[in-house]
């Protein structure tokens, strides 16, 4: 069992910066491949990044690359996103997920969930 626990949300300008951070239970965290995804007011929840267990691979959602960075300390059992240069769009509730498949960590079929956050991006 892994419980997740995101912080780090809030209000930005656009064009800002923000790091997000998951906090996970469990001597097991190391052992799980990470992601975060974000769910806009009245779309689906969407991917936006992944990494590996060991930090060695990462990936991103297009709409996302070259902004956002998502990284992990395995010391302290917890994964991070740094998003800079934020856009209106980037405003959603951003959850944290975890699986052993790296093919899961990228879908809504990830086993573990965070309970999610609020980013909300202004003009």
């Amino acid at each position: 069992q892994v419980q997740l626990v995101e912080s780090g949300g809030g209000l930005v300008q656009a064009g800002g910066s923000l790091r997000l951070s998951c906090a996970a239970s469990g001597r097991t965290f190391s052992s799980y491949h990470m992601g975060w995804f974000r769910q806009a007011p009245g779309k689906e929840r969407e991917f936006v990044a992944a990494i590996t267990w060991s930090g060695g691979l990462t990936h991103y959602a297009d709409s996302v690359k070259g902004r956002f960075t998502i990284s992990r300390d395995n010391a302290k059992n917890t994964v991070y996103l740094q998003m800079n240069s934020l856009k209106r769009e980037d405003t959603a509730v951003y959850y944290c997920a975890a699986d052993k498949a790296w093919e899961q960590i990228h879908t809504e079929k990830s086993d573990y969930w965070g309970q999610g956050i609020q980013v909300t991006v202004s003009s």
